[in-house]
């Protein structure tokens, strides 16, 4: 009896105990708040807002691998005097934008990434810039980088990257600015240090078929100047691209000759096809000293363009230089590129 007690005694407590701990409610914790990505649709695809902030931010980018042929590669290394030289480029670009009082304000950052070979590979800031209400300031591309659409043409300055201050007035059709350039790694003469500045000015526009742009560039150390006229028209199965350069004097914004001419023709063959040939002259013909030569100079070349999928492409291109007074040279590339 004394057992059969103490085990009903022992069951009843239990039941007791389960009881009260029953009638405690169990709180469960609330979990944290989730912010999920949104999507930014004020300033085109692609871009998202950074969590908790106002800010639109976009990453893009692409990989490049290049095979470069030819009497001397075209990666400009004089150690490497080889017939042929690969090469792989990564590139991503980061860009921020948010709403002001006075239009967006921009932020643009590009990092590059080149390899040669395991050993040999090069990082380095290929833009950087803040851009608000048209002003624009930092590291970027100038007009003169800007060319035709085929690799033929060589109207452009030795160096286009430059730390800049810019305005820039633009509509859907038209813009206008004007820029000053430091351009210390730039063309300096005998006399003169490689710490110069320069002032370009820019415009263009499209008038249906039909686009325009001129570019003018003043070094104020050389004391030289240069300017450039570049039009395309679209025409039967293509676009014809013709383009005029001149320049006063070697100077950071064109040294290649005294006045050059280009012109292409970029034959749209299907969707996925551009076949782009190209021909350009040269008058007193690159630099001797501190001033043009009095050689001329032709240059022919063929560039193939093939869109393998979408943001997937193939390039081939092939360059043929006659100077007057010096030999003459091949040379080419295939690229593919993926882009994101």
């Amino acid at each position: 009896m004394n057992i059969k007690s103490l085990l009903l005694g022992s069951a009843a407590a239990l039941a007791v105990v389960s009881g009260a701990q029953a009638a405690d409610a169990i709180v469960a914790a609330e979990p944290e708040p989730v912010e999920y990505v949104r999507v930014c649709d004020a300033y085109g695809t692609g871009y998202f807002y950074i969590p908790g902030t106002e800010t639109c931010l976009k990453i893009n980018g692409y990989v490049r691998f290049q095979v470069d042929v030819g009497d001397q590669p075209l990666n400009g290394s004089d150690s490497n005097d080889s017939d042929w030289d690969a090469r792989t480029r990564g590139q991503v670009q980061f860009t921020a934008k948010s709403d002001t009082e006075y239009g967006p304000l921009t932020g643009v950052i590009v990092m590059q990434f080149n390899a040669d070979n395991a050993s040999d590979q090069s990082a380095k800031l290929d833009s950087a810039y803040i851009d608000i209400a048209g002003f624009r300031a930092g590291l970027f591309y100038s007009w003169w980088d800007d060319g035709l659409s085929g690799e033929t043409d060589d109207i452009g300055s030795p160096v286009t990257l430059h730390n800049s201050i810019r305005y820039q007035y633009e509509t859907d059709a038209f813009y206008a600015g004007i820029s000053v350039d430091e351009l210390e790694d730039g063309f300096y003469k005998t006399d003169e240090e490689p710490n110069n500045v320069g002032v370009a000015v820019g415009l263009g526009g499209k008038a249906g078929a039909f686009s325009y742009q001129i570019t003018a560039g003043y070094d104020v150390d050389n004391e030289e100047g240069a300017v450039r006229a570049m039009g395309t028209v679209d025409i039967g199965p293509g676009t014809l691209g013709l383009a005029a350069v001149y320049a006063s004097g070697p100077s950071s914004y064109y040294t290649k000759a005294e006045w050059a001419i280009a012109a292409e023709y970029a034959i749209k063959a299907t969707d996925k096809l551009k076949i782009t040939p190209g021909v350009q002259y040269y008058s007193n013909y690159y630099v001797a000293g501190d001033d043009f030569s009095d050689d001329d100079a032709w240059k022919v070349g063929l560039t193939v363009d093939y869109q393998i999928v979408d943001n997937f492409y193939a390039k081939a291109s092939v360059q043929y230089l006659d100077p007057e007074n010096d030999d003459d040279s091949t040379a080419g590339y295939f690229r593919l590129q993926r882009s994101f």
